[in-house]
Order: structure tokens, then sequence, then C-alpha cells
């Protein structure tokens, strides 16, 4: 009765994960993708990219040697935008020929092309050469992802004033930079660009930012921050963007600032890629932002045969938990048995320096009355911190007083994506204070902040074996 099983559309982490899964039950999987070469966002202008950005921008510009070489330290004298992208390219292409030969050895078809819903589960598929074809499947998968946020008021011209797509392809490195929009995507571009010793400021009208991260992180972070002169506006908006005739751009902010700067990045909120998909046509609706609602358990839509999964159905938007989800719908949508998942997953901020979180926050222990204790250490406390020359740096535990578990592992500073897995997994195990401090850590390196950060809490909690 249907050509496929599952009809996948998008190649991003959720969709190439679902379509994997999908295939490896022995099911026949066709993936749609509109762009040139499969990845979608995470490989081509998202994820990949600017991680990539990060560490070339990182490497060339001698920053992890500043402590030790001061600030004038450099590897290269003159940074280009061509030297960002050489690796960028490089890297993308290991990417693509991955993911094309996981597809490959599991049999997952893919085409090219723009998809739309003929009814709920046939749909038109419109490719470059404009030929039509007509696709069915028994479930349909929406991993589309998402796009930037672009509203009127802001004069994009791609050179100039720039969405987070754009940014990948400046002809040449600003000298200053304007970027609206204090959430992740924003405050990583900025770090990036700020670690190149371009002059950045961080425009954005909520008073505060980075709300789901633990409140003590991010003070430590914004110090770091405009301790390198980095200016943050937070409860100002821009009113008004104006290109100006030496190429140059002016912003008019509502408090009666005005500035004027080399380029401007508008980074606040992405859309669902959602309005091409003709969703009527399947009975679905998206929201304002182009985002679809689905049972967070299965990523079922509103319609039985049609899950959603990844950035187009909202927070976390992660690349590493739209994988999991798209692997859980497609098991879903082939009728296999799909367990849930860990309760508690990493939280990655590739900005510079790195934040990492897990768990519950200090204000959300606040929230549900939970008594607790918070253990901390700071990078230049331990051997290999003073190695690596590093005078900033923060791992924060904390734990239950009652239970002694560790309920929330929060991170800031130089390796902070990778430390917080060792937290990660005490805590989906429900280990306790006693673990940080009885367990023996590799010497010298960065993990052995967990166990100045375990004793550190230990000493006001107390010893257990003691009181028994």
């Amino acid at each position: 009765m249907f050509q496929y099983d599952l009809v996948v559309v998008g190649s991003g982490p959720a969709g190439r994960r679902g379509a994997i899964q999908a295939a490896k039950l022995g099911k026949k999987v066709l993936v749609i993708e509109q762009g040139k070469r499969v990845g979608g966002v995470s490989v081509h202008t998202g994820t990949i990219p600017s991680k990539t950005l990060r560490e070339t921008a990182l490497n060339l510009s001698g920053w992890r040697e500043r402590g030790f070489y001061g600030r004038s330290y450099r590897v290269k004298e003159e940074i280009s935008a061509d030297d960002l992208r050489r690796r960028l390219l490089i890297t993308l292409d290991h990417e693509v020929e991955v993911l094309e030969h996981q597809f490959a050895r599991n049999r997952v078809q893919h085409i090219r092309g723009k998809a739309s819903f003929v009814d709920p589960s046939t749909l038109e598929v419109v490719k470059d050469d404009g030929e039509v074809v007509k696709v069915t499947g028994a479930s349909i998968l929406l991993a589309v992802g998402t796009k930037p946020f672009r509203p009127d008021y802001i004069p994009f011209d791609g050179k100039t004033v720039l969405d987070s797509d754009e940014l990948l392809d400046i002809e040449e490195l600003p000298r200053s930079m304007a970027v609206i929009g204090a959430g992740v995507i924003g405050i990583e571009y900025a770090t990036i660009f700020s670690a190149l010793d371009t002059a950045v400021t961080v425009i954005d009208p909520k008073p505060t930012m980075l709300d789901f991260i633990d409140r003590e992180i991010v003070e430590d972070f914004t110090y770091q921050l405009r301790d390198r002169n980095m200016k943050i506006l937070l409860g100002t908006k821009a009113d008004t963007v104006t290109r100006l005739d030496n190429g140059r751009v002016e912003l008019k902010l509502d408090n009666g600032r005005h500035m004027v700067t080399d380029m401007v990045l508008f980074a606040a909120g992405r859309m669902g890629a959602t309005d091409t998909l003709n969703l009527d046509a399947a009975g679905l609706d998206a929201d304002n932002r182009g985002r679809l609602k689905v049972n967070p358990e299965t990523f079922q839509t509103s319609v039985p045969n049609i899950y959603a999964a990844g950035d187009v159905v909202g927070f976390p938007s992660l690349a590493s938990t739209s994988m999991e989800q798209g692997r859980i719908a497609a098991r879903v949508a082939v009728g296999a048995v799909a367990k849930e998942p860990p309760k508690y997953f990493p939280y990655g901020i590739y900005a510079v320096p790195e934040i990492s979180t897990c768990g519950l926050t200090e204000e959300e222990m606040k929230e549900r009355g939970i008594p607790y204790e918070c253990g901390i250490a700071r990078f230049r406390e331990t051997s290999r911190g003073h190695i690596m020359g590093l005078d900033t740096g923060l791992l924060k535990l904390i734990f239950s007083l009652k239970t002694r578990r560790l309920l929330g592992v929060h991170i800031v500073g130089e390796g902070a994506t990778e430390l917080v897995h060792i937290g990660q997994a005490v805590l989906n195990l429900k280990g306790t204070v006693e673990y940080f401090v009885e367990n023996t850590f590799n010497y010298p390196t960065l993990a052995e902040a967990y166990k100045i950060a375990g004793l550190d809490a230990w000493n006001r909690m107390g010893d257990i074996k003691s009181e028994l």
C-alpha cells in the first residue's frame, strides 16, 4: 500500500538518526533533504560550523596560551576570514562523507528536493531540475529543523547586517560587531569573535541572559566577558538598525544611546522550517514560531502516523537530544519498543569559555524546597589548571542534604562540555557525595576538580559514617 515504511523529511541529527534506526530494524526508509548536501542545519550552518569556527579561532589566536604568554600572544599574527573558512570546509566535507556512507551502509534511500504534504501519508517532492515525484509512507517523521528569525525592521544585506547562517560566509573579519540577542547562538558567536579581538557589544531587551543556567555560573561567565572588555547591554532594545553610506551600521537603542559598528549579527531566535510543508493538507498546525507540538514520550503529532523531532519541536534544541528524539520517534513509528532515555541530559554552550550543565540548578532546588549543599572547585586549584595556565574556570556540584545524592553539575571554563559527562553519569546512576570523596582521579587532570568540589560540600555536610 505504501512505498516506504518511514519517510523522513530532513537529514539533520533527528532525521538521520531516525532514518538509520528504522533501517536497522529492517524497514524501508526514504530521506528527503532540500539542501545541496545531506546533514541539515547542524552540519552546514549550525552545530558543526560554529564549533569548528570556535576551535579555529582559539587555535590561530593562541587564546589558550595567553595565560602564560600574555594577552598579546598570537599563533598567527593576521587572521583572515579565509583562514577560518578553510578548516570549516574540510570539516564539513568529512561530516557529509561520513553521513552518506552511513546511509549507503544501512540502505537508506535519499533524494534532494522540497517536500510538501498532499495528504497525511503522501508527500510531493519538487527536485532541483523541476521534476515532481510523489512518495507515500506508512509513517512520516518531520525533522526539518529551524531557520533564523528575520524581522522586517532589520535591513539584512548578507555583508554588514547578517543572520547566523550568513555569518559563516563573511569576506573579512570586522573590527567591531554588535550582536542582537543574548541567547545561546548570539553568545557563542559574540565570544568567538571577541577571542579574535573584535570589539563586541551584546544587546538584548531581557534583563537577564541564559536563564536556564545556574545563576552563579552565569555571573562568573559574565564577569569573564566583561573582564576582556566585551560590552553587555541587557534590558536594552535596538529600536533601529541603519546601514550608513560609509559601509558601517548605526544602531539606535531604546535608552537613547547611539552606536556605530562595522557589522551587526541578528541572532534573536529561530523559526521552525515548516512554512513550505503545506501542513494544512496533513491536518497539522504550527505555532507562531513554526514549531510542532508532540507527545514528549513518543514524538507523535496530533496526526497519528506523523511524528516530529529535533529543533522543530522546540526546547532544548540540541543536536544531542535531537538525535535521541529522532531515534525514539522512529522506533515508535515502525512499531518497536522505545525505552525512555535517562532523566538528565547535558546542555553545552560552546562559547569562550564553554558552559555545560546537567541536572537541577540552585534556583530550582530552592523552588522545589529541597535542602541542599553546594561544592565549588576552581580550575586554578588543580595542578592541571596551573600547567595549562588557567586563571578562570569553575565547577559547581549540588547535593541533597537528605539523600546526599548529586542533583546538579554546572561548569564554566576550558573543557566544560567534556567534563560534564562525569557528573552526568553519577547523577543518572544516583550517586552520592561519597563517590567524589572516595574515588581516585587521574593526576594531574581538570577532572580532579570533581574531588575538590566533592570535598568542599562534604566538609559542610559531615561524614555520614561518623553520624551513624
